[in-house]
């Protein structure tokens, strides 16, 4: 993975001055439909790197770990535990609608029997077979979207550091792990890692037939070295109906912010990818596990910005997912399924200064769902809503909530202050959340407000 707090910035930057985000293209809006009402994906990070707890590729780039110590970890890998159809149980049970998982991470192990290499857990490592089929296959049983990971850049292959990236051909202190060790380019070679490339591309779309291209590593090299453009047009001659998240160098469908929630909410569809604890991959002294509350807090944020949130978990070698990871799944699952309605299918809420936290909309604009984060000390308060109100509830238990308006200027049609009493016995464990019913769609105030010139 790479932090992506600068696309972030550029992100927002478009949609202040209504541009074009330039990491994405115009989507297909008909295929990009069941991506916007998931609202919850899983992403797994699964590896060798789960054996001795590394960290996932990463400190070979880094030098924090000579390459045969770290690819010794193939020895230990045996997914002798590994139960697709629990996995996929499990993230029904969360709440998720798709799931993405790590075919091929930097360090080039691929967990399927690729043709092109002899470096994959069915020839390398003692699991012996293959782990992506069962995957999608287990995920499709379950009625969920299949999401593959891939990284465009492979450390392992010899023929991937033989040119520049295009912006400086001539750096500081080349990584040997990216550059061409000669300092000479070699486009020969470099045409060859992309015919490898695509071969396990075409490989992946022949076992699983992919719902969801989730790449990585596209910042090595430019967009025309990548030949991006030929892999987008390749990859929906595979199937038209694809997905393809940002890392394409401007040519994928939709941004994935990293770790951070975003400030403002990205233009067109987006996820946003977060661990559960500090990492990606499985690593037994990461034990600062995320809090249900918190997770369930981001997740709101996301949807109310009309994202979605990719929530990683790491496997363990033998194919385990921890206690505490299910514990946390599990959590969040009893709070979807008791929220639904808020959720799925609804679109991004009203902005900020309306009410002091998430909030999302029915599709038809005539629900609005507030979410309370935390125990209220006094009423629940909306402000701007011109609609008539016809009733407001609890989600879960449907208990109708008591509520008054206050103020408001009916001569400049600024409409009252709504104040909604929410008793104790009515908050959720987690995150409470209060449907308000309108008569027509959602109209708000915007306005600056103004004197009182009548009484």
């Amino acid at each position: 993975m790479k932090s992506t707090f600068l696309l972030i910035a550029f992100v927002i930057a478009g949609n202040l001055f209504g541009q074009q985000n330039p990491y994405v293209q115009p989507a297909d809006s008909s295929k990009m439909q069941w991506f916007k009402e998931a609202k919850l994906g899983i992403f797994i990070h699964y590896g060798i790197y789960a054996v001795n707890g590394t960290g996932e590729s990463w400190p070979i780039y880094n030098n924090e770990i000579p390459y045969a110590d770290y690819m010794s970890q193939l020895k230990g890998f045996t997914a002798s535990k590994y139960n697709p159809e629990s996995w996929a149980r499990l993230f029904k049970e969360a709440g998720a609608r798709y799931a993405v998982l790590t075919t091929k991470h930097h360090d080039g192990v691929a967990l399927w029997d690729t043709k092109m290499s002899d470096l994959s857990v069915v020839k390398k490592t003692p699991a012996r077979r293959d782990l992506i089929k069962p995957y999608a296959e287990a995920l499709r049983k379950e009625g969920l979207k299949v999401g593959l990971y891939f990284s465009h850049l492979d450390w392992s292959n010899p023929d991937y550091a033989t040119v520049f990236d295009g912006k400086d051909r001539n750096p500081k202190n080349p990584n040997p792990w990216d550059y061409p060790k000669s300092g000479v380019e070699d486009t020969v070679r470099w045409n060859r890692f992309l015919a490898f490339n695509r071969g396990q591309l075409k490989e992946l779309q022949e076992i699983a037939n992919p719902d969801l291209w989730w790449f990585d590593g596209d910042w090595s090299r430019t967009a025309q070295q990548w030949k991006m453009k030929e892999l987008r047009q390749t990859l929906l001659t595979w199937n038209p109906k694809a997905i393809l998240n940002s890392r394409m160098q401007g040519y994928g469908d939709y941004v994935t912010p990293e770790q951070g929630v975003p400030v403002a909410g990205p233009q067109g569809p987006w996820e946003l990818c977060m661990t559960i604890n500090d990492s990606w991959g499985y690593r037994g002294i990461d034990t600062n596990q995320k809090s249900l509350d918190y997770i369930i807090r981001i997740f709101s944020e996301c949807i109310s910005m009309g994202g979605n949130l990719l929530l990683d978990v790491g496997p363990k070698e033998d194919g385990t997912i921890t206690p505490e990871q299910s514990a946390t799944l599990k959590g969040l699952g009893r709070w979807t399924k008791k929220h639904s309605e808020a959720i799925y299918g609804t679109q991004r809420g009203i902005l900020p200064g309306h009410f002091y936290g998430p909030t999302t909309l029915s599709k038809d604009k005539k629900t609005l769902y507030c979410f309370v984060l935390d125990n209220p000390k006094a009423e629940v308060v909306v402000k701007g809503i011109r609609n008539k109100i016809k009733a407001i509830r609890v989600l879960g238990s449907n208990q109708d909530l008591k509520f008054k308006l206050n103020g408001g200027a009916s001569w400049l049609n600024i409409p009252p202050v709504l104040l909604i009493d929410l008793p104790a016995d009515q908050l959720d464990r987690n995150t409470t959340v209060i449907a308000i019913e309108l008569d027509t769609p959602l109209e708000l105030y915007r306005g600056e407000g103004g004197a009182v010139e009548k009484n």
